[in-house]
């Protein structure tokens, strides 16, 4: 049942300019900025992606796929969390701080760098590849180019959304402009190398000319030894993304081939459409999470309603591409994607209900307690080597997603109890399934319509399911989660609303 309290106001406990805001306005407000970004983002990605799925051919987006694969899973050990550290940090000199951090993280990718330079021809002799070889050094070019927009942790940390976003907006303008003019001219995967480096190099250029902080080099040593404390488990936790990416491109390559392995890149593109408000909340709320990470009551408080505003996005969407995956291939890509149409359908659902307490590593990470993320990481990897990789090798692209399903569980699974921890004793599965339940009528009605349609499916039929099912799912989820959202829109209008509490 519904209680409505009085929402005291939230305060930070270090300076932000909130622009006479509270926290939770400034906050709110954020979230419309990077909403308005990430659904840019994110359309101009789909977009690209679908442009580049009709000028490459299946084996080209194959060879592109292990790429990406192979060298972004190590760079994810590169992600150990310097940019996030120093936006929990609370130094009385935040120029030093920031100079200390940049120190460690050009460190980090001349290491990184060296390290995938000596490992790129190893990965193209495991795969048998040499076309590897000449778009993998080229995309090498964007490890620096990484380092050096290290001063928008600086408006991200202030919550300066605005600043950080507008400087950013350029890179995605930039890879979509030259990756589909080359793709066009018959450059193949030169395209989305060359596209990805022209973007990178673009935004660290725009970072540094608007850097607030003077750019220098300023090592410290227990600055050192306070990152790498926090930063040890995000290594692992890479780490074991990395071996599940990497051993499902390898088993995938050896047992469908390149052009199998081109199906695996196009559903994963696709269905990271779903994981986009993962990115949007999370980046909103990780700096106003530092700021009161003393405040367990308000941890809890925003961490359910982020959920919840979430969840209402990502469940009708993964649920939907369950849906309408063979829509989506036969009318939009091609039939000559039509083996993806299987692997789309379990992924989608997989992808929805992987968002259940979605951003609890800002949360961990924010309390300091980023052991928990790496203990959820080798779970989830043990599960899919153990599980996933015979499934692959037995059924082929259905078993693939099979084994991915059963390792998102085992992370949320891991997410859930380190939550109850957190919050003692916290329980997530009410929240999760109202926010769920808006989902429920609109399948129901997209199989009924279907129950009665023709043998011949046709692209109007797809489009009046598709238009039935999100205007039920719309309808659903302001009836049960009205009051959630009055009480988000209050925030962007500057209102102090009553609060929402379970």
């Amino acid at each position: 049942m519904s209680v409505a309290v009085d929402t005291p106001p939230l305060k930070p406990s270090r300076r932000i300019d909130t622009r006479k805001r509270t926290l939770r306005q400034h906050a709110a407000r954020g979230t419309l900025v990077n909403t308005g970004f990430m659904i840019f983002v994110s359309a101009l990605g789909l977009v690209r992606g679908f442009i580049l799925a009709g000028f490459l051919s299946r084996e080209a987006y194959g060879i592109w796929g292990i790429l990406v694969v192979s060298l972004g899973t190590l760079l994810w050990l590169k992600q150990v969390g310097i940019g996030d550290k120093f936006i929990q940090q609370d130094e009385a000199d935040q120029e030093a701080a920031f100079q200390k951090a940049l120190t460690l993280e050009l460190m980090f990718t001349g290491a990184f760098t060296l390290l995938l330079l000596l490992a790129l021809p190893v990965i193209a002799i495991i795969y048998g590849e040499p076309r590897l070889l000449g778009p993998g050094f080229v995309i090498l070019l964007t490890l620096p180019a990484g380092a050096l927009q290290a001063p928008l942790w600086i408006f991200y940390r202030d919550l300066n959304f605005l600043r950080q976003r507008t400087l950013q907006a350029v890179e995605p303008v930039m890879v979509f402009v030259v990756s589909i003019g080359l793709a066009m001219a018959g450059f193949e995967y030169w395209a989305l190398a060359v596209g990805v480096v022209a973007g990178a190099w673009t935004s660290a250029v725009l970072a540094m000319a608007y850097s607030p902080y003077k750019l220098r080099l300023r090592y410290d040593r227990q600055t050192l030894s306070s990152y790498v404390s926090f930063s040890w488990p995000l290594v692992i936790s890479g780490g074991a993304s990395m071996v599940i990416a990497q051993s499902s491109i390898l088993a995938g390559e050896a047992r469908l081939g390149v052009a199998g392995v081109g199906v695996v890149a196009l559903a994963a593109n696709i269905t990271a459409f779903t994981q986009r408000v993962d990115g949007l909340v999370t980046n909103t709320l990780y700096p106003a999470v530092c700021a009161v990470r003393d405040r367990i009551d308000l941890l809890e408080e925003s961490f359910t309603k982020s959920n919840r505003l979430a969840l209402m996005w990502a469940m009708p969407f993964g649920f939907g591409l369950t849906l309408f995956s063979y829509d989506l291939i036969h009318f939009g890509l091609g039939d000559k994607w039509l083996p993806a149409v299987e692997m789309l359908q379990i992924t989608g659902a997989t992808a929805a209900v992987a968002h259940i307490a979605f951003n609890w590593d800002a949360y961990m990470r924010a309390v300091g307690n980023t052991r928990a993320i790496a203990v959820a990481s080798v779970a989830a990897m043990v599960t899919f080597v153990a599980l996933g990789l015979p499934l692959l090798w037995r059924y082929g692209l259905r078993g693939l997603a099979v084994g991915i399903a059963l390792q998102a569980l085992a992370h949320v699974a891991c997410r859930i109890y380190f939550l109850r921890g957190l919050f003692k004793g916290f329980s997530y599965l009410r929240q999760a399934a109202r926010s769920i339940a808006p989902t429920i009528p609109a399948v129901g009605i997209v199989l009924l319509m279907r129950l009665a349609e023709p043998t011949h499916r046709t692209f109007g039929i797809a489009v009046a399911e598709v238009a039935a099912y999100a205007t039920v799912s719309l309808v659903a989820t302001f009836w049960l989660e009205g009051k959630l959202l009055r009480e988000a829109v209050s925030y962007v209008r500057a209102r102090t609303p009553a609060a929402v509490a379970d």
